[in-house]
């Protein structure tokens, strides 16, 4: 029988930290709080978004606040936490740094890996090629710390498009080009990567999202929401409810439903607030959708279209014939 997936979602306005632990804390109520999902000795990778260094102010990426309570939570349940991501520029240290991450790294001796690609298996033979880091497959737990941001390739980024970031970066640009040309084959893509992936525990921060042009050309927007789900498909879909955006109009939220995976949201259980009472009239989406490969030169679109066919298509069809 299908398990209901539940989302959890609360109010939550600071990320002082005690008021945000305490946040933390009432949001996993319903799931058996943190050690439900951590036990002593396994390691646990907290996948933030760490979109890039440039504008740290512009709450672009997720808080180190956010990142530093969890890792707090994983700890004191024993596992050992650790960092990752896969941004699109610079590495994943350096994006951390420009964003304040710091002395959380510090003081809490968190290490930062920068994602390393594998072939995994994949249910989909429509991306049977699909490069997945394996630090996060390989990872006993994976904890997804996505933004809510609006997006101006697939409208808005959530939980499902944060855990791209486990594509490692050169494969990224590949994708870009290959399913570039089609919205709706490139969030099939990302729908598959968040399936293998499989987080055991999606954590949203929606205190301050960003609105707008984004994924980092937006603007901050005080929201003041905390999410949780085991079902990232399920949080997503529970999100553009709050935020009045039509599933059709994600690209992600319509991948995942048309794939099976995401149930309408009269089938989801709200613990705590149902997205009605978090409703918000006016969260401003891009002022238009560009085409996903649109930033990528047409030189290095060819570069790449050459090691693809030669190093990924080839050995792969060559693999599939056997």
């Amino acid at each position: 029988m299908h398990k209901t997936p539940s989302v959890s979602l609360i109010r939550a306005t600071s990320y002082e930290y005690e008021a945000l632990r305490e946040s933390l804390q009432t949001l996993l109520e319903h799931h058996g709080g943190m050690a439900a999902f951590v036990k002593p000795g396994q390691r646990v990778l907290l996948k933030p978004n760490l979109l890039t260094g440039a504008r740290p102010t512009k709450e672009c990426t997720t808080r180190p606040e956010l990142v530093y309570a969890v890792a707090q939570m994983v700890i004191e349940c024993g596992g050992t936490p650790f960092l990752g991501d896969s941004p699109a520029f610079g590495s994943a240290k350096g994006v951390a740094q420009a964003n304040g991450y710091q002395p959380i790294l510090k003081e809490l001796n968190l290490p930062i890996v920068e994602f390393q690609g594998k072939r995994y298996e994949t249910v989909n033979q429509e991306f049977n090629h699909l490069l997945l880091c394996k630090e996060a497959m390989e990872a006993d737990v994976v904890i997804n710390l996505p933004k809510l941001k609006s997006h101006v390739q697939l409208t808005l980024t959530m939980g499902t498009k944060n855990l791209f970031g486990c594509v490692p970066g050169k494969m990224k640009a590949w994708w870009h080009m290959e399913a570039g040309k089609d919205a709706n084959r490139f969030a099939e893509m990302l729908v598959e990567t968040a399936r293998a992936i499989n987080p055991n525990l999606t954590i949203l921060d929606g205190i301050i999202g960003h609105e707008g042009n984004g994924p980092s050309g937006g603007e901050p927007r005080p929201l003041g929401i905390l999410a949780a789900s085991t079902d990232v498909f399920a949080l997503d879909r529970a999100i553009v409810e709050i935020l009045k955006v039509s599933p059709e109009q994600v690209p992600t939220v319509a991948a995942s439903m048309r794939m099976g995976l995401c149930c309408e949201l009269d089938a989801i259980d709200f613990p705590q607030l149902h997205p009605d009472l978090l409703q918000i009239d006016d969260w401003r989406l891009p002022d238009k959708l560009v085409p996903i490969d649109f930033a990528m030169p047409r030189v290095i679109k060819s570069t790449f279209k050459h090691l693809y066919i030669r190093f990924i298509k080839e050995p792969m069809s060559a693999y599939a014939k056997r």
